[in-house]
């Protein structure tokens, strides 16, 4: 059974920093892309990052690039999206995503960037 589970949320600081993780089994992690998503209270979901399961090639929604790096570890079937120079407006509920058809979503965990 394909299983994904994130860590990593809780409350910071504006300009605070945050590491989410997101643990995976049930498949060949390797053979497959992976992505963040998030989603705020009366907002769409949005793409936040993705990595490429061959070459690792990245790509971020413009609202993140620069602050944001999602990276992967084969080894350890985890992918990680470090968040720095954290805005109020990331605040969200994060998403891991595995990029199949149909695809599979963790549960998410919630970052709440706050004064």
């Amino acid at each position: 059974e394909v299983q994904l589970v994130e860590s990593g949320g809780g409350l910071v600081h504006p300009g605070g920093s945050l590491r989410l993780s997101c643990a995976t089994s049930g498949f060949t992690f390797s053979d497959y892309a992976m992505s963040w998503h998030r989603q705020a209270p009366g907002k769409e979901r949005e793409l936040v990052a993705l990595i490429t399961g061959g070459s690792g090639v990245t790509d971020y929604a413009d609202s993140v690039k620069g602050r944001f790096t999602i990276s992967r570890d084969n080894a350890k079937a985890t992918v990680y999206l470090q968040m720095n120079s954290l805005k109020p407006e990331d605040t969200a509920l994060y998403v891991c995503n595995r990029l199949s058809v149909p695809p599979s979503w963790g549960q998410g965990t919630q970052v709440t960037v706050s004064s």
